[in-house]
């Protein structure tokens, strides 16, 4: 706002853009004397004529103004950009304002959501819902959180994963389906991590993991292509290339190349445990193999899967819903993608056996009593009752939008492709000092 005496210019924005207003005194008569009492950052309404200054600024010659909300606080260091990253994730809505750039961010996620439903849907995907409150919290490695429903007097939880209802689908006949929804995981917050996340699941029958493969290229180099018009998109100090195909890398190969393990000579868990800790990994006393090679794979050879890269060959101990593979006894069709050094996508032939899946949810189930593994998946009776109706051959997916996001928008932490990030409770001392400020 730039007042000379008895006319006055103000900056006025919206989303579609900034436009320039002119007030004069002689125009708006008494309500010119409203100018003292505006702050940047109030909502003001203007109608009038366009016209351009001197300077040839598309201009609005006011003959009305409206104050249409008054803002009671100031905004963040006068309006010259909000820095302090404590602050720009808790109070989004101020990010949002100081700095207008973070909001094409988020315009970009919607296009690549919207990207993966108009892919998905050309390909003849049916769209679903399944629960979010769940009974068994079950279809991956993780720690749910735990709520109660007060009319059935019933344990619930919060979903980890939208698999085994999504795979009830299939099992009636629904041969293409996905769903695209936030699930919940009781875990650590990092740089690529949230309590909360975006994830796509879909699951094809008559596929298997090459499949998808192929369709993980193609949707993310598409996905690319809408946003840059290139496969080829800006990260860091260089570019991810998504130009299918990507490379292919065998898990055990790669491990033994990066860290000199051969898995295949450590059967066990307590092989494995010596020569974690040999190799300086801290392993617990007692932990899973699965969670083992886990750790040797995010050590040694994630930071190094930069272009995009399609990990296969995975032991049967990390993959308890994934088909065996035939020509490889204990190990599975079971794939994941990488890129920038983080996993962005995982997927499998699924495990359509109910006899050999019961035995994996047992081993599951025995995972947790013997070791505390209280992220090892759990036992779905349910589940297990559908795939005795018949399961066809299926492919299946999960891609974390969340880190998708990221890579396509280059973002280095999570915290800047979602909105509203978890974030630790501030004190009663600390909202205080907040709220005085």
């Amino acid at each position: 706002m730039r007042v000379m005496g008895r006319a006055a210019f103000l900056d006025l924005r919206d989303a579609s853009g900034t436009v320039q207003a002119m007030l004069r005194q002689n125009v708006l008569g008494d309500d010119y004397s409203l100018l003292p009492d505006l702050d940047i950052g109030d909502f003001l309404g203007v109608s009038g004529n366009m016209m351009r200054t001197r300077t040839g600024q598309p201009t609005v010659e006011a003959t009305t103004i409206t104050i249409l909300a008054k803002g009671m606080r100031p905004l963040p260091e006068k309006w010259h950009g909000l820095r302090d990253v404590e602050t720009r994730y808790r109070q989004r809505y101020l990010d949002l304002i100081a700095n207008p750039e973070i909001a094409d961010t988020f315009v970009q996620r919607s296009r690549v959501i919207s990207g993966i439903r108009r892919f998905l849907d050309d390909r003849g995907f049916v769209e679903v819902d399944t629960p979010i409150l769940v009974p068994i919290p079950a279809g991956a490695h993780a720690r749910p959180f735990i709520t109660h429903h007060n009319a059935l007097d019933m344990q619930l939880y919060l979903r980890i994963a939208t698999e085994l209802y999504l795979k009830r689908l299939i099992v009636g006949g629904l041969d293409k389906v996905y769903e695209i929804g936030r699930v919940f995981r009781n875990e650590g917050i990092d740089q690529d991590h949230n309590p909360e996340f975006t994830l796509l699941e879909s699951y094809e029958a008559y596929a298997d993991y090459n499949n998808v493969m192929e369709m993980v290229e193609s949707l993310v180099s598409t996905l690319a292509i809408d946003l840059h018009g290139s496969p080829r998109v800006p990260y860091g100090e260089g570019f991810i290339d998504f130009t299918p195909p990507w490379q292919r890398l065998s898990l055990p190969e790669e491990i033994h190349r990066r860290c000199g393990v051969d898995i295949d000579q450590y059967p066990d868990a307590e092989s494995l445990i010596g020569k974690a800790a040999e190799m300086g990994l801290d392993p617990a006393p007692r932990e899973a193999r699965g969670r083992l090679i886990d750790k040797m794979l995010s050590v040694y050879v994630e930071p190094h899967l930069v272009q995009p890269s399609f990990l296969i060959d995975y032991p049967e101990d990390m993959s308890p819903l994934a088909k065996g593979r035939p020509d490889k006894p204990g190990y599975v069709e079971r794939f994941e993608a990488f890129a920038a050094g983080m996993e962005i996508a995982n997927a499998y032939t699924e495990l359509n056996d109910p006899g050999v899946q019961r035995a994996r949810f047992a081993e599951q189930e025995h995972l947790r009593a013997a070791y505390g593994d209280d992220e090892a998946d759990r036992t779905d009776e349910d589940f297990l009752t559908a795939l005795e109706y018949g399961m066809p051959p299926t492919g299946g997916l999960g891609i974390g939008i969340d880190r998708l996001v990221m890579l396509l928008t280059g973002q280095a932490t999570i915290r800047d492709v979602l909105l509203f990030p978890q974030m630790r409770a501030l004190s009663s001392d600390a909202d205080d000092d907040h709220d005085s400020r």
